[in-house]
């Protein structure tokens, strides 16, 4: 069936990888990628769409209501993914509001628009957008920090600990209300950190790579000890495509693969791939880079995302493992020479 999609932030990381995937999965939509263009956002990492003609580019913000209502009204859009998000955590220390500004008076934005274009009153869905969904992208952030055991579940209470989370949790806290309140068809997913072709270079991975292959020291917060549960980006963007599919409106499934894995052991990881792919000219190891430095306020000891729920209602599996994942990351940035 025909129908026009907006997804938004799709210039960003995770975005950008998900829609080629989705334009060529589903030539019969229409795809509107909206997306401001700040320093996160590349187009160059679209190239693959650029002769699809299923396919358009609008550059803007998702705070700008007349915008979106036009996208609306003159596209009849019938779905939203929305990716936009500010997401460094770094950044939302030192610059908060411009997080608070894009994560939630955007999401409320592109929800009360949609709202009103799907809906003729709380409740009342619009004949012909019984279909009509918006599914939102979040964070396990949400949720805090966890000890050396225990997972994140769909149940786990929030307890966000920065700027950046915060902002993750008011959106997720909107997209519920206008499902709660307005019977607005909606759904959620909080994910593991992400990795993969086209992220930014602020992000730990890529930064890892870029100063390791510059030969500049590789920093490594605190003692490195902290936990994160990694995903590769196209298993993330397989499990959105699911969710905006099959999910149960008004659900929120965790997007998790068990990749637990200390941040001094990715470093290391990292290093010993590119020894063995991008040797130094010195012959030393990459590993001699890495200087530890301070650690970051508000700097959660451990994630880790119980994903059970999604896999045992909609079926998905991740593909990748993180030692698979993580060659392709690096052969990735080596190929491209984003640096």
């Amino acid at each position: 069936m025909s129908k026009t999609i907006l997804i938004t932030g799709g210039a960003g990381f995770i975005g950008s990888n998900f829609v080629p995937y989705f334009c060529t999965r589903y030539p019969e939509y229409d795809i509107i990628n909206i997306d401001k263009l700040t320093y996160a956002g590349n187009l160059d990492n679209l190239q693959e769409c650029r002769n699809m003609p299923n396919y358009r580019f609008v550059q803007g913000d998702i705070c700008d209501k007349d915008l979106i209502e036009k996208l609306f009204k003159q596209n009849d859009i019938q779905g939203v993914i929305n990716f936009a998000a500010e997401s460094h955590v770094d950044n939302s220390i030192n610059k908060p509001e411009a997080f608070i500004y894009s994560n939630i008076v955007g999401t409320f934005t592109l929800l009360d628009t949609a709202f009103h274009y799907w809906m003729d009153a709380p409740n009342q869905i619009r004949p012909g957008y019984e279909d009509s969904r918006f599914h939102h992208i979040s964070t396990d952030e949400v949720y805090g920090s966890l000890g050396m055991e225990g997972f994140f579940t769909e149940l786990t209470p929030y307890a966000p600990n920065n700027p950046y989370s915060a902002s993750k949790a008011s959106s997720d806290f909107l997209v519920r209300a206008y499902n709660r309140t307005f019977g607005m068809n909606v759904t959620t997913s909080n994910c593991s950190n992400n990795y993969g072709p086209k992220q930014h270079n602020e992000k730990l991975i890529p930064h890892i790579i870029r100063q390791a292959l510059t030969e500049q020291s590789v920093p490594v917060y605190g003692d490195g000890k902290n936990i994160r549960d990694w995903l590769y980006v196209m298993d993330h963007c397989k499990a959105i495509d699911l969710i905006f599919h099959k999910g149960k409106t008004g659900e929120t499934y965790n997007i998790g693969n068990h990749n637990e894995i200390a941040n001094i052991d990715i470093v290391k990881k990292i290093c010993a791939i590119l020894d063995q792919k991008h040797p130094r000219k010195n012959g030393k190891k990459y590993e001699e880079l890495i200087k530890f430095v301070s650690d970051r306020n508000g700097h959660d000891f451990r994630y880790a995302i119980d994903a059970s729920k999604l896999e045992k209602t909609l079926g998905w599996k991740a593909e990748e493992t993180f030692d698979t994942g993580i060659v392709k990351t690096v052969e990735w940035y080596l190929k491209n020479n984003v640096f």
